[in-house]
């Protein structure tokens, strides 16, 4: 399968979680996922990576540490790329508090993301800096963003 097969069939995959409740910690389409679990079992069930475990972690750990757990598990997998680069299926990561603590899949960059968005309460296909992704209520500038591909 070409590169450009792989990211629409990653896409196609993510697609089918839309819905799937937001939970903390958890992992399981059509019961609940959080953001990480979501971009992993996207790209395990689409063949991209092989099944890996994530470490439980506080939902609040990017509030009172620096620490990149997330980047470090997206690393694993994956290697970080310019903006001006992304295409479909690769991975968007934002700051949230004092890390990059939420991650989306990129259907389209800048205009719509599949993630598990706690403010909607499930996996959901938005614009990329809607509701509480700006910096704050009512502002234009966006959060700090980070991106990667597993290709």
């Amino acid at each position: 399968m070409s590169h450009s097969a792989e990211r629409q069939h990653l896409i196609e995959v993510a697609r089918t979680w839309l819905g799937t409740k937001f939970h903390d910690q958890q992992g399981l389409k059509g019961v609940g996922v959080d953001c990480a679990h979501l971009l992993a079992g996207v790209a395990i069930e689409a063949g991209v990576v092989k099944p890996f475990e994530i470490e439980p972690y506080s939902p609040q750990f990017m509030l009172h540490s620096g620490d990149e757990r997330f980047i470090g598990y997206v690393e694993r997998f994956a290697h970080e790329i310019a903006e001006a680069d992304a295409q479909p299926g690769d991975i968007v990561l934002y700051k949230i508090g004092r890390s990059y603590a939420h991650g989306a899949i990129i259907v389209e960059w800048p205009k719509a993301v599949i993630h598990a968005f706690k403010t909607y309460g499930a996996v959901v296909e938005t614009e990329p800096f809607e509701a509480d992704l700006r910096v704050a209520r009512g502002e234009t500038k966006r959060r700090d963003v980070k991106f990667f591909s597993l290709w």
